[in-house]
C-alpha cells in the first residue's frame, strides 16, 4: 500500500483514537478519527479508506455490527481492537470478516507491525486476483488487459482508474473520490483529468451488455454490472 494510505479508527475512546493516529501519522498513513460507529459507517462512502482500526465494545453499534454492515459492500482490511481477550471473541471476529485483532493494552509498534503485516497480505491477495467480466480481464498483478481475448495495451493511469472502478462495480464516486484513490491525495490538477481519461478508457472499450463505464450526471462516474 501507499505510505499516504487512509486509515479509519474506530473507537469510543478518544484517548486510543488520538494515540493511534499519533503512531500511524508518524508513519507516513492518513488518518480520521470517529467516536462514534454510526458517524464512521455513514461516513465510509465518503471518506474511502484503505483500513479501519475498528473497537468492538462501543455505543449505538458495535466492532462486530459494523463489520457485517460494512463486508456487505467493502473488502478492505478492518483490524479488531478490543478489551475482550477470549478466544470465541476472536472467532466470531474473525468469522465476521475482520483480518486480525488485537487486545488491548497493546503496544503501539505491534500495532503498527499488524497493519503492515495486513496490508501486505491484502495487496498479495488482490495482486493474484484478477477481475473478471464478460470480453474483459483485468489483471492487477501484471497491468494487463484483455478485451474481446485481444491484449489491450492502456497507460498505467488509466489502467489504475479502471480497476479501481472496476473492482468497486456498481459503486458511484465522485471525481474527487477518483482523484484521491487513482492520483492521490497531493495531485494538483483538476477534476477534468478524471473525465479526460474516462473519455479515452470509453473508446478503447465499448460498452457489453454486460457492463459499462456509466456517467451519473451531477455525481461522478461508476462501472456498471447487470
Amino acid at each position: 500500500m501507499r505510505e499516504n494510505s487512509k486509515v479509519m479508527i474506530v473507537d469510543d475512546d478518544k484517548n486510543i483514537t488520538e494515540l493511534i493516529a499519533l503512531y500511524l501519522n508518524k508513519e507516513g498513513y492518513k488518518t480520521r478519527q470517529y467516536n462514534n460507529s454510526i458517524e464512521a459507517l455513514n461516513d465510509f462512502d465518503n471518506y474511502l479508506p484503505d483500513m479501519i482500526i475498528l473497537d468492538v465494545m462501543m455505543p449505538g453499534i458495535d466492532g462486530y455490527e459494523f463489520c457485517t454492515q460494512l463486508r456487505k459492500k467493502s473488502s478492505i482490511p478492518i483490524i479488531m481492537l478490543t478489551a475482550k481477550g477470549e478466544t470465541l471473541d476472536k472467532v466470531v471476529g474473525l468469522r465476521l470478516g475482520a483480518d486480525d485483532y488485537i487486545v488491548k493494552p497493546f503496544e503501539p509498534q505491534e500495532l503498527i507491525a499488524r497493519i503492515k503485516a495486513v496490508f501486505r497480505r491484502y495487496v498479495q491477495k488482490n495482486d493474484d486476483q484478477a477481475l473478471v467480466f464478460p470480453d474483459l480481464v483485468i489483471n492487477l498483478k501484471d497491468y494487463s488487459v484483455i478485451y474481446k481475448k485481444k491484449k489491450l495495451e492502456l497507460p498505467h493511469k488509466e489502467f489504475e482508474l479502471l480497476y479501481f472502478i472496476a473492482s468497486n462495480n456498481n459503486r458511484v464516486f465522485t471525481r474527487d473520490q477518483i482523484l484521491d484513490k487513482v492520483w492521490g491525495y497531493d495531485f494538483v490538477g483538476s477534476t477534468r483529468t478524471v473525465d479526460v481519461h474516462i473519455k479515452r478508457l470509453r473508446e478503447k472499450l465499448k460498452d457489453n451488455e454486460n457492463w459499462k463505464i456509466k456517467t451519473v450526471w451531477s455525481v461522478g462516474y461508476k462501472f456498471e454490472v447487470n
